[in-house]
């Protein structure tokens, strides 16, 4: 794991509660200089664990609310091609390799039970494609994060020295 202190995850937090804020308003939120403030930020850029800053998009609210998981039993050692008949598919929202009974786990959404079967049928198209499983998603109980990971293994009390809590109304 990364060296994460209390610092940057008040950092990472304050740009989820905040995303359009500047290093200027961040360092107001945290109690910190705003060079300590965008220094953090770049030293996180550089190490990958903030990878864009991107709008998050809830394709429900856009059109597209039935999901489904869909696991796929591949041909042997056509994982590549899998890759891109998978990257072909608008509907398919993520893919992962995986280890157990199937070898690769989509996410996939569509707009209706309709499109969600031509999502479907596409996947099977792919000549890799050996055999597919589907679970249609009813409602998400917990939604995508990783502050509670981070916070989970982050070096305790290291960091948070220089920060102070912001004053009210500044």
């Amino acid at each position: 794991m990364a060296d994460l202190d209390a610092l940057d995850l008040a950092v990472l937090a304050a740009l989820r509660e905040h995303p359009r804020a500047g290093a200027l308003e961040l360092s107001r939120l945290l109690g910190v200089a705003r060079a300590t403030v965008t220094a953090r930020i770049a030293r996180l850029e550089r190490s990958g664990i903030v990878t864009g800053y991107g709008p998050d998009v809830d394709v429900t609210a856009a059109g597209f609310g039935v999901q489904a998981f869909v696991t796929l039993e591949i041909a042997q050692g056509a994982i590549d091609a899998v890759r891109a008949d998978l990257e072909a598919i608008p509907g398919v929202l993520e893919a992962h390799a995986t280890t157990g009974s199937g070898d690769v786990l989509c996410r996939v959404a569509a707009a209706s039970h309709e499109a969600l079967q031509q999502v479907l049928v596409d996947l099977n198209r792919s000549p890799a494609v050996v055999r597919s499983t589907s679970v249609v998603a009813l409602s998400q109980l917990v939604a995508w994060r990783t502050l509670p990971l981070l916070r989970s293994e982050a070096a305790a009390g290291a960091g948070r020295s220089g920060m102070r809590p912001a004053r009210p109304g500044a």
